[in-house]
């Protein structure tokens, strides 16, 4: 979950960082234009106070004085190209120079610059220039104009290099960058706080859900950190917990006393059966059958309290060699086996997995005490250890009868059993215990077919510790 949340707060942060720090970018640029416009309109404003006196043609008595005027305003105009870098001109209303620097520089016929020069003829200083950015190679022309006696009698020209003020304004960018960039970074920072104190709870939560799932029961969310609505989730889930387990621990205490209760009545019923079937002849089938049902009734009681048990007791989990176990259950189960006839074949290497080795034992002691009882005279018995980085398994498989795809669905389920076995002896308990033990322990039993016939048994524990499988993925 972090993951998909953390993504989403740092892109909703850096659209904001961008809504703030494009109009700050555009804004800085503007106002360095606007400082360089501001100063060259200065500097037309000067160089038309010096063209006002020398803006007619010198002629009689006035060319000395006219003289003069004109070639300050043409020092002028030559320092200030030399110094600034900035062609500047004084044009008379024909377009010909009263004074320019460089000396070869004109009005040109068309664009920008005889723009700025037509407008300052009707009295008006040039507009302002369009904004110039950095990868832009523009120029800023302005110009002003001279008015003698309320008329325009000349036009003072500025046309200015702008690698100055692109220069000023690239850093400026580039120190907003930098401001965006450390901006960002405590916001990355603030989010892994946020989303790390939001989830917290949520992947105890997971953790504790993971753990009543697998049998732990006992397991409870700690209500500390996180806002307060995830606190009132855990109080709230830890409530439901304890009473899930309240009921369930009703269940298993009725089933389990009422089949103690019920062994005491039961066991003097059969004893009185037997004083019974002494005094009547031998060979009475309805007696004898009145007592196959009573022990079946008994073992049905018995298989109830393990089943009770089965589903209260806690695994004690350690690393088990599984390959040795099977071998040993193997060679406890080969005489019952030969008995019958049947093959119990082994394949079981050396193995480690973590379980509870007696639930283990059980476990494998009801799968192949099925696997013996269904499979014919003749038939084979396979018992395989295999592993991977993940899991430990113990394979079955018989050549028995098998079951079909509605059984399998429904094989494990408590006292069901197949029609076609009802006449074979078994309560229908054996395998509920079974994969109730296994599943306390992370464990867990799988059915299929084994071809061309038969059943496939799959016993599966966990190769790694309880800690590390259930500790919260971030």
């Amino acid at each position: 979950m972090r993951t998909r949340l953390l993504p989403l707060l740092i892109v909703l942060m850096a659209a904001v960082l961008l809504a703030l720090g494009f109009p700050l970018a555009t804004g800085g640029a503007a106002a360095q234009q606007q400082t360089v416009v501001v100063d060259r309109i200065d500097d037309t404003a000067r160089f038309a106070a010096l063209a006002q006196f020398v803006t007619d043609a010198p002629t009689g008595s006035r060319r000395s004085t006219e003289d003069e005027r004109k070639e300050t305003l043409r020092r002028e105009l030559t320092s200030y190209y030399e110094v600034y870098g900035i062609r500047a001109g004084v044009f008379y209303r024909n377009a010909s120079p009263m004074a320019n620097a460089p000396g070869d520089w004109l009005l040109p016929g068309a664009g920008e610059v005889r723009d700025a020069f037509e407008e300052a003829l009707l009295s008006r200083r040039s507009h302002d220039p369009q904004q110039v950015w950095p990868w832009q190679r523009s120029r800023l022309v302005v110009a002003s104009p001279v008015i003698r006696d309320g008329d325009v009698m000349a036009v003072v020209v500025t046309d200015s290099p702008t690698g100055a003020m692109r220069s000023r304004t690239l850093r400026g960018w580039l120190l907003i960058a930098t401001g965006e960039f450390a901006a960002m970074l405590l916001a990355v920072g603030a989010a892994l706080r946020l989303t790390g104190w939001v989830l917290r709870p949520v992947r105890v939560l997971d953790a504790t859900t993971h753990d009543i799932a697998t049998g732990r029961l006992k397991s409870r969310v700690a209500v500390a950190g996180g806002p307060p609505e995830l606190r009132r989730l855990a109080r709230s889930f830890n409530e439901m917990v304890d009473n899930v387990e309240s009921v369930l621990e009703q269940q298993r205490a009725f089933v389990a006393d009422a089949s103690h209760q019920l062994r005491n009545p039961l066991s003097a019923l059969l004893l009185r059966i037997e004083l019974l079937a002494l005094e009547l002849p031998p060979g009475n089938e309805e007696i004898a059958s009145v007592q196959t049902e009573g022990r079946r009734l008994a073992q049905v009681l018995d298989d109830l309290l393990d089943l009770a048990l089965a589903e209260h007791a806690e695994a004690d989990l350690r690393l088990t060699d599984i390959g040795q176990l099977a071998a040993e259950r193997v060679a406890a189960w080969a005489p019952a086996a030969g008995a019958k006839s049947v093959r119990l074949a082994g394949d079981c290497p050396p193995t480690t997995g973590w379980a509870d080795p007696i639930t283990l034992s059980s476990a494998l002691d009801a799968v192949i005490d099925n696997a013996v009882k269904f499979t014919p005279e003749d038939g084979v018995v396979e018992v395989a250890v295999a592993s991977n980085g993940e899991c430990a398994t113990v394979v079955v498989r018989d050549t028995g009868p098998g079951l079909t795809d509605e059984e399998l669905a429904r094989v494990g389920d408590r006292f069901w059993r197949s029609g076609r076995h009802q006449n074979i002896k078994g309560s229908g308990l054996g395998l509920s215990i079974t994969r109730a033990l296994l599943a306390a322990g992370g464990g867990s039993i799988e059915y299929g077919h084994h071809a061309p016939r038969g059943l496939t048994v799959t016993v599966t524990v966990p190769r790694h510790s309880p800690s590390a499988r259930t500790a919260p993925v971030r």
